[in-house]
């Protein structure tokens, strides 16, 4: 749980594919301040083989997808260990001690990502989601992300995403859906 009340949640991400004829978002390689390329390549690279620079949770989703934020150029923020309950600061430390609940707390990522850091923007379709975007689920609607996700690839309008917690590589977003029909999604634009 946050230490605060954070407030309300974007609505869910609508999951009614686009029209045959929607424009699909392209996002570059590069920006000034991210490398897209490079999230996806580690995620493609570390989501069997987890990497040894890291420890691995019992629910290693969210910190998976950290690591391929930090490869990519999320740079941490704080990492005083004071800091580390509060969804306002995202770091990795040398033990679970010292390293932020948002870095691998699904629930305490979304915050820090949307609200405090405003490093992703939330979309409103699913199929809107491009390579190296995140997918965040709450199976059970009950107002906490439970699973967090990449997109390692985009083909023909469908994203393929990739996960630890069951590592999964490429699994495609049609499947995902038909898996979990109740779930709310969390679609972040990175």
């Amino acid at each position: 749980m946050p230490d605060e009340a954070e407030g309300t949640k974007d609505a869910g991400a609508d999951v009614e594919p686009l029209p045959a004829n929607s424009v699909d978002y392209v996002k570059p390689t590069v920006t000034a301040n991210y490398n897209y390329g490079k999230m996806v390549s580690y995620a493609n690279k570390y989501w069997n083989n987890h990497n040894d620079a890291y420890r691995t949770y019992g629910n290693d989703c969210t910190n998976f997808i950290s690591q391929a934020m930090l490869a990519g150029g999320w740079g941490p923020k704080g990492g005083a260990i004071i800091q580390r309950k509060s969804n306002k600061y995202w770091f990795y430390g040398p033990t679970k001690f010292t390293t932020s609940y948002t870095w691998a707390g699904a629930e305490n990522w979304y915050w820090f990502a949307k609200k405090h850091s405003k490093r992703t923007k939330i979309l409103s379709n699913v199929w809107k989601l491009a390579s190296a975007e995140v997918l965040q689920a709450d199976f059970n609607r009950n107002n906490n992300i439970d699973h967090t996700m990449i997109v390692t690839k985009k083909y023909r309008g469908t994203p393929y995403l990739t996960y630890h917690t069951g590592d999964t590589h490429n699994k495609s977003l049609k499947k995902i859906l038909s898996d979990y029909p109740r779930a709310w999604w969390y679609a972040h634009r990175t």
